[in-house]
């Protein structure tokens, strides 16, 4: 499994992975807000499978 989530991207989907679930859990918002646990991994893991198939990487380059 290949790093494809990088820097600004993954602290986005922790943070809004976070609120979703939080607001889930408070009652705030319904059910559907569980779907905050896939931004929440993916930005916890660095990996993206929709990523992947749309060929897609917010990784910054290495240098060599």
């Amino acid at each position: 499994m290949k790093l494809n989530v990088g820097g600004m991207d993954r602290i986005l989907r922790i943070v809004v992975g976070i609120v979703l679930v939080a607001l889930t859990l408070l009652g705030m918002i319904g059910w559907w807000g569980y779907i905050g646990v896939i931004p929440l991994l993916t930005g916890l893991f660095g990996f993206c499978p929709a990523y992947t198939l749309l060929g897609l990487n917010t990784c910054p380059m290495k240098k060599s």
